[in-house]
């Protein structure tokens, strides 16, 4: 029973004891006790004073001391503030909850809900690598993920790769005319940063074709739709849609490299997935879907073929669906795409990862496929995440102007690398394929936690140097914590003075004549408080959330690893309290980065 339940048992009881009224849950009011004020909780007993009939601070005394002479040693000591009675709780209920925590293998993670939550994260195009936007998305939607898992959703992990449309047909286009033949492995390149040079080359070039036209006395307008590439790649586009078979096997072949890529940048990312889909292979559906709609008179055509649905009643505008050539949008690929995904899975709760610029993609989607009669229209999520901004301004693909991932994560890892060299070099028999492990584990740590401890919700800054710094609010800083205790704890059980110090999983409820000191009992609270952060975590799709968590849970360690001695404290109970603490936040801190992702290393 936690203390919330304990102490509303017992105020339940103090109230019919003294005023003979039987409470309701509803009546007992409970808040952190304010920091002015001594004491863990406060019960709030202006719902009583009424029935009492007697002053808000009488009531509140009369109520404290009930709690003291009944509540069998959980109240240690109280006092009344007006209608607020702040409670002390005893020294042997937070070692019975240290305990407690110690015991539970899986603390944090919440009871099996019986449900199913799909979450969408990722959709790249398979005309350029992975950057620095799509980092910040799929660690956000793989956090998500295990966030939503810890609160006992089954969770199916999906991508959307949009494998088709004008964007590839640029990429393949540019390869034809300029690439002579060129593949991953004459060029040495990952498939992926291949193609995507010729996207950056397909518009160096479609740029100077529009200048040349605007030249001759054209204005910008018609040039960008009279340019000759774009002409071309549009007809490529028709082809590939009529199967035309050179136009696929192009196709095909250019998107293998591309999807041999990403599975190396997802692998070093750490992030994964159960369940694949392409558009390539979903939007028939979509147009599919359309059709029906066209026809029950849900959409109209308009005079140049093109089919749209007039969403002015619902307080949006007109949205495209099918273009005047028959061509779909991504409106009618994602139609298609959640039609099969819940054919394929009971899903309960469909959430999409995606940039905060596509509010308003998802809000007709919503409403299109509800329109339709999919049941689960209304239900979509659609996680709206801020961009990643640079320093020097927003990224562009087309210019060949972003911030490559696989670059990235090498620079953080050569980073963490050069910068904890003085420390791991001080680690005895290490190697260099451990100092090599540590590295990567610090400077993806570091990546890591620098994008997912911002709120989501907000555009962000990212800044390398201040990701690895291993003082401040970091992953580094929190790795090192943790390996900290992993010292501890290794030394712990070392032998010393000819004995075998051994680690004891009880301290049995002793704390010493003095009683627990308040660093150590501000960690043993800090420790159960766990299981609601992971509850809120998921409550609001934040991993921000458990990054500040794990960041306080850090630094009130350090501190009570300043002020208090472990291995050298010569009381034995006090010793065996203080390595179980040290045990279980270097288990809660490991338990709140598996949420985001990140890796420990045993040693630093």
């Amino acid at each position: 029973m936690s203390l919330e339940e304990q102490i509303v048992k017992l105020a339940k009881a103090a109230v019919k004891a003294l005023y003979g009224v039987e409470a309701e849950d509803s009546q007992i009011q409970l808040q952190k006790t304010r920091p002015e004020f001594e004491g863990n909780i406060t019960l709030v007993v202006f719902p009583f004073v009424k029935l009492a009939r007697k002053a808000p601070a009488q009531v509140a005394t009369e109520i404290g001391e009930w709690l003291m002479a009944n509540g069998e040693g959980l109240i240690a000591k109280y006092n009344a503030v007006q209608g607020f009675l702040n409670l002390v709780i005893g020294d042997a209920f937070w070692i019975q909850q240290l305990e407690a925590i110690d015991a539970e293998a899986n603390y944090g993670q919440q009871p099996d809900r019986k449900q199913l939550m799909m979450v969408e994260y990722s959709s790249p195009n398979t005309n350029k690598p992975l950057h620095l936007g799509h980092v910040r998305n799929n660690l956000l939607g793989y956090s998500i993920a295990k966030i939503q898992e810890a609160n006992g959703w089954k969770v199916v992990k999906t991508n959307i790769v949009n494998d088709r449309g004008i964007h590839i047909c640029k990429s393949m286009l540019a390869w034809l005319k300029f690439g002579n033949g060129e593949t991953p492995e004459t060029s040495g390149k990952k498939g992926d940063h291949l193609i995507g040079d010729y996207y950056v080359r397909f518009d160096k070039e479609y740029k100077a074709q529009i200048a040349e036209l605007m030249a001759g006395g054209m204005d910008e307008e018609t040039a960008k739709k009279e340019a000759p590439l774009m002409k071309e790649a549009q007809e490529m586009l028709r082809k590939w849609e009529a199967n035309d078979p050179e136009v696929r096997g192009l196709w095909a072949k250019m998107n293998e490299w591309v999807y041999a890529g990403f599975d190396e940048t997802y692998k070093r990312m750490g992030v994964s997935f159960d369940k694949i889909y392409y558009e390539s292979k979903t939007y028939l559906e979509g147009k599919s879907e359309v059709e029906k709609g066209l026809s029950s008179g849900q959409f109209y055509r308009r005079e140049d073929g093109s089919v749209w649905a007039d969403l002015t009643a619902d307080g949006l505008d007109e949205k495209l669906l099918l273009r005047s050539d028959g061509t779909s949008v991504y409106m009618t690929q994602d139609i298609g795409t959640a039609k099969l995904r819940f054919q394929d899975y009971p899903i309960d709760k469909m959430v999409y990862v995606v940039g905060n610029e596509q509010e308003y993609h998802f809000k007709v989607l919503s409403i299109l496929l509800d329109r339709l009669g999919f049941p689960f229209g209304k239900e979509l999520v659609h996680f709206s995440y801020g961009m990643v901004e640079l320093p020097n301004g927003k990224m562009k693909s087309r210019e060949g102007t972003v911030v490559d991932a696989d670059d990235l994560m090498d620079k953080m890892i050569a980073d963490a690398k050069e910068i904890s060299k003085d420390k791991v070099n001080t680690l005895q028999g290490i190697t260099e394929d451990e100092t090599n492990e540590i590295a990567r584990k610090v400077g993806l740590g570091a990546l890591k936690y620098f994008i997912l401890k911002v709120d989501p919700r907000k555009n962000m800054l990212f800044n390398p140097a201040e990701s690895i710094d291993f003082n401040g609010n970091t992953g580094p800083f929190i790795q090192y914590t943790y390996a900290r205790i992993q010292s501890v704890l290794r030394k712990s059980n070392s032998p010393k003075d000819g004995q075998t110090a051994e680690r004891s999983n009880s301290v049995s409820g002793q704390t010493g004549e003095a009683g627990l000191d308040p660093k150590e009992l501000a960690l043993i609270q800090r420790l159960c408080e766990y299981p609601g952060v992971v509850r809120n975590a998921g409550e609001n799709f934040s991993p921000a959330v458990i990054c500040n968590y794990a960041y306080d849970l850090a630094c009130d360690f350090n501190s009570f690893y300043h002020d208090l001695s472990i291995l050298n404290e010569q009381d034995a109970t006090k010793r065996a309290l203080r390595l179980l603490l040290a045990k279980n936040v270097a288990k809660v801190l490991q338990s709140a980065m598996s949420l985001l992702g990140i890796e420990m290393p045993e040693r630093m």
